[in-house]
């Protein structure tokens, strides 16, 4: 007996969901084991930059942000977008560079301003300041808390201090609240002088199928190496010209030409 049409659609039916339910399943199951590779990276991660930060240097680089500028997802520290400043300021002043990254995996709004603020106000005066933070707060997002700490952070810098803002989270709700958190994050950077790096833009333009399918790292969240290169693409360009203003006015550390410092 021959089976019907129904019963042959209805076993292909329970064969594809068969089949999306077990793909559904090896991608969490590369995602947890993605995520737990990267977890045994962030103390690397972290004692590389500390390590780095002992270094001397004719310029000094500040770095306050969260895991992105921690380089977590590149296959190694250096590779991703702050190392690329770092590189970026050396070759266009011709000078040495001290970076220090005060950033903290996992890091807040509320993070930066407890911890790296206080840490940055305790170095003196830097030639050179980077901020990328915010991300994190997209899962709990609270536009009036968000607006509340975004403002302090920012009041708080150095002017021309080169902020990012959030990266494209590409779908769903937590796409909607990064372009609201853009916006605030982008009124506050001009009421406080602040040069915005168009780090949104950037990885937006990516979309979602070609950042799923080679710019992202084994926790299917953060960049790869080549992810990061959509990050340095929005920063390098505004590095660049502070670089080369701080190269003509011959700035050093603690000189009248310093972009950072304590407020």
């Amino acid at each position: 007996m021959k089976p019907s049409r129904l019963a042959l659609g209805a076993s292909a039916s329970a064969l594809l969901a068969a089949t999306g339910a077990l793909a559904t399943t090896l991608v969490q199951q590369r995602r947890m084991r993605g995520m737990e590779s990267l977890a045994q990276t962030l103390p690397v991660h972290s004692k590389w930059w500390r390590d780095h930060a002992k270094r001397e240097g004719e310029l000094l680089y500040v770095v306050l942000g969260d895991s992105a500028a921690q380089g977590i997802g590149a296959s190694k520290p250096h590779r991703g977008y702050v190392g690329a400043i770092m590189r970026e300021l050396a070759d266009v002043t011709g000078r040495s560079i001290r970076t220090v990254n005060l950033s903290v995996s996992g890091a807040r709004l509320r993070e930066a301003l407890e911890i790296q603020l206080p840490a940055m106000r305790r170095l003196g005066p830097a030639n050179f300041v980077t901020v990328g933070i915010g991300a994190n707060d997209i899962a709990t997002y609270d536009r009036a808390r968000f607006e509340r700490e975004i403002e302090e952070l920012y009041s708080a810098m150095p002017p021309h201090t080169i902020v990012g803002d959030i990266p494209s989270f590409y779908v769903g709700a937590a796409q909607r609240n990064v372009r609201e958190a853009n916006e605030i994050l982008h009124a506050a950077a001009a009421r406080h002088g602040l040069i915005v790096a168009p780090v949104y833009a950037e990885t937006h333009r990516l979309g979602v199928l070609r950042y799923a399918l080679n710019q992202v790292a084994a926790d299917f969240f953060h960049p790869n190496d080549r992810g990061y290169r959509a990050w340095t693409r929005a920063f390098l360009p505004l590095v660049t010209d502070a670089a080369a203003g701080l190269e003509a006015s011959g700035a050093g550390v603690g000189s009248t030409g310093d972009v950072g410092g304590s407020p």
